[in-house]
């Protein structure tokens, strides 16, 4: 069973007033294009930490099968959102997917891929979507590794978790940018609204 861990708690302060999670993609707010996604590409279940505007953020969910977990903290940085995600999550799930909220280019097929890819017993207990050359989000972790993700602190967010765990890293080749893009401008969101034949996906 792999869960996922959608962090939308941020206060998104480069983005100007609104709240870019909540920013039009395509006809629906980011947040819940991430997270319909994430569904879609197998994850069950789903928690999605709130904190900054945390009622806004869960009416745009509304009739999504969903759990949330409000982080108090969210001001303090990633790490309190990440440790608060992954203890709302079921004893019995064997992974968890660790997404940003602001990734409205990802496609269900990266998260089926890592998921696909999940092999602990392998050396497969950390999988990374590589593309273009670079590493990039979401991150599914084994279980084993929840207790280091609970002890995460600042505004920082796994990669020096990933770094210290190396052999048990299987990076995923993906062949979108949806691993490397997330929107932190108003700029940001009118370019990628721009963007040819990009559907939710």
């Amino acid at each position: 069973m792999i869960a996922a861990v959608v962090l939308a708690a941020g206060r998104s302060t480069r983005a100007g007033a609104r709240n870019k999670l909540l920013a039009s993609i395509g006809g629906e707010p980011m947040i819940t294009r991430v997270v319909r996604c994430v569904i879609e590409g197998g994850a069950a279940p789903v928690v999605v930490v709130t904190g900054h505007e945390a009622e806004k953020v869960r009416a745009a969910l509304a009739g999504i099968t969903v759990t949330f977990a409000h982080n108090p903290d969210y001001a303090e940085g990633i790490a309190t959102s990440i440790r608060a995600g992954i203890a709302a999550l079921p004893g019995d799930v064997d992974g968890a997917l660790v997404c940003l909220g602001d990734m409205p280019a990802l496609e269900s097929g990266d998260v089926a891929g890592l998921i696909a890819a999940f092999d602990p017993a392998a050396g497969a207990a950390i999988c990374v979507p590589r593309a273009g050359g670079r590493q990039g989000n979401p991150v599914l972790f084994a279980r084993t590794f929840f207790p280091e993700l609970r002890a995460l602190a600042g505004d920082r967010g796994a990669k020096a978790l990933i770094a210290a765990h190396a052999e048990a890293v299987r990076e995923v080749a993906v062949s979108g940018d949806g691993p490397l893009v997330d929107l932190d401008t108003e700029e940001d969101i009118a370019a990628f609204n721009r963007r040819p034949g990009d559907d939710p996906g």
